[in-house]
């Protein structure tokens, strides 16, 4: 039989699996057990960079998925339609004041907690000039609840003597200019200018978008930052604000943390979360937190 016209047989390591068999014999003439080493690294090297960057079809190896389909993401917008046509941010407020104060406190506490401490709050200091004449250990009893009250009250009291001294006493509409108030990052800014002054410039990306968004394959990314920048190339700019409530209520009844109630959604379906705990589809094992 002529050179180069047996079989090969596999490795003993199985490294050549499914590398064409011409392949192997150039990489095998130049350093025969060197080439499948080589190629197999370069491999696993692609595999980790394609975990941590920004969202890229196809998540999977299932031939044709893409998860930032046009169509795929406007159906999952019209059932969170559905589910919850008409919610609002769940921190009670009557200003825009009231809602930087409240989304301060929110962090690493639920929005049930707050609730119950501020409308105490917002009594005994009804005003940001009432919060900038004492000083953060004055108002730390009154926030204890809600965890790392320490660092909460010096935020609350920077941001209103900011507020005070170049805005006038009044919430600014911009975020550039939210974002120099004590305490108030993209969230916080994006929570104010959505729900009180109904501007969609970004979107809030709390623990619940941040795992959502995961699960549901709109982003590879585990930074709120960089999560926001990738859903706001997803999602039409006109629904960031409602999909930003729409994501939190969802995860607050059905996508919990632990045990989600896949059962129970009617995102089931085209949801291909790695960590389900009922499915009818195939499940993503990168599709999880």
């Amino acid at each position: 039989m002529a050179r180069g016209k047996s079989t090969r047989q596999p490795s003993k390591s199985g490294k050549q699996a499914g590398v064409r068999g011409t392949k192997i014999l150039a990489l095998a003439a130049k350093k025969p057990d060197a080439g499948a080493k080589a190629t197999a690294s370069k491999k696993s090297t692609k595999a980790k960079a394609t975990a941590i960057s920004a969202p890229k079809p196809p998540f999977s190896a299932t031939k044709g998925y893409n998860p930032l389909a046009p169509k795929r993401v406007g159906e999952i917008l019209a059932r969170l339609n559905t589910l919850y046509p008409n919610v609002t941010c769940a921190l009670h407020h009557k200003s825009a004041w009231e809602l930087v104060v409240a989304t301060i406190l929110s962090a690493q506490c639920t929005d049930v907690r707050v609730n119950m401490v501020t409308p105490g709050l917002f009594a005994k200091y009804p005003t940001p000039q009432a919060l900038a004449a004492i000083e953060p250990e004055e108002l730390e009893p009154e926030i204890r609840s809600t965890g790392f009250f320490r660092n909460k009250a010096k935020s609350v009291v920077g941001a209103a003597r900011k507020l005070i001294q170049d805005f006038g006493g009044l919430v600014p509409d911009e975020m550039d200019k939210l974002l120099t108030l004590p305490g108030v990052a993209r969230k916080t800014a994006n929570v104010v200018l959505g729900s009180w002054f109904g501007k969609g410039v970004g979107v809030v990306v709390d623990t619940h978008v941040h795992r959502i968004s995961r699960r549901l394959e709109f982003t590879t990314n585990d930074e709120p930052v960089k999560i926001e920048q990738n859903l706001m190339t997803v999602i039409p700019q006109e629904k960031w604000i409602l999909f930003s409530h729409q994501i939190i209520w969802h995860g607050r009844s059905l996508c919990v943390a632990r045990n989600p109630k896949c059962a129970e959604c009617p995102l089931e379906n085209i949801c291909h979360a790695g960590d389900k705990t009922w499915s009818t589809v195939e499940m993503h094992e990168d599709a999880k937190l």
